[in-house]
C-alpha cells in the first residue's frame, strides 16, 4: 500500500480521529454528525465532509466500502502508524535525519525513552 505523502490538515486530522475512535465503518453523515457534536462549534456541510473523505482516500488514509447507494469509511492505517509516517516525513525534511532523531530522543520523557530502548533492543 502506498504511503501518504502529504501531511493531513486540521479537518483531515479531525475526520481521522472520528474514524479511529469508531467501532465500525461510518457513513459521511455519521462522520459529519460526530464532527458537529465535538464541541468545536463547526457546522460542516455534508459535501465538505464528503470531499475530505475523498481526499483521505486519495492519500490512502481511508478505505471505503459500498453500502447501498452510499459508502462507509474506515481508516486504512492505525493512529500510531500515521503518527510514525509523520515523524518519518519530518526526519526526511530535516536534511540530517540522524541529528534530528538524536534531538527528538533528547526531548522525550524517561518513560518514552525506556520504550524507545525496548523497541530498539527488539530490532
Amino acid at each position: 500500500m502506498p504511503r501518504s505523502t502529504t501531511r493531513p490538515g486540521e479537518l483531515e486530522r479531525s475526520v481521522m480521529n472520528v474514524l479511529w475512535d469508531a467501532d465500525e465503518p461510518l457513513s459521511v453523515r455519521e462522520v459529519q454528525d460526530a464532527l458537529d457534536a465535538d464541541g468545536s462549534g463547526r457546522d460542516l456541510a455534508y459535501t465538505t465532509v464528503m470531499t475530505v473523505l475523498d481526499r483521505l482516500g486519495a492519500k490512502h488514509m481511508v478505505d471505503r466500502e459500498r453500502d447501498g447507494r452510499a459508502f462507509r469509511y474506515t481508516p486504512s492505517q492505525t493512529r500510531e502508524s500515521a503518527a510514525a509516517e509523520l515523524i518519518d516525513a519530518a526526519l526526511d525534511a530535516s536534511g540530517d535525519r540522524t541529528s534530528a532523531l538524536v534531538h527528538f530522543a533528547r526531548s522525550v520523557d524517561p518513560a518514552e525513552a525506556a520504550a524507545l530502548r525496548r523497541a530498539l533492543d527488539e530490532m
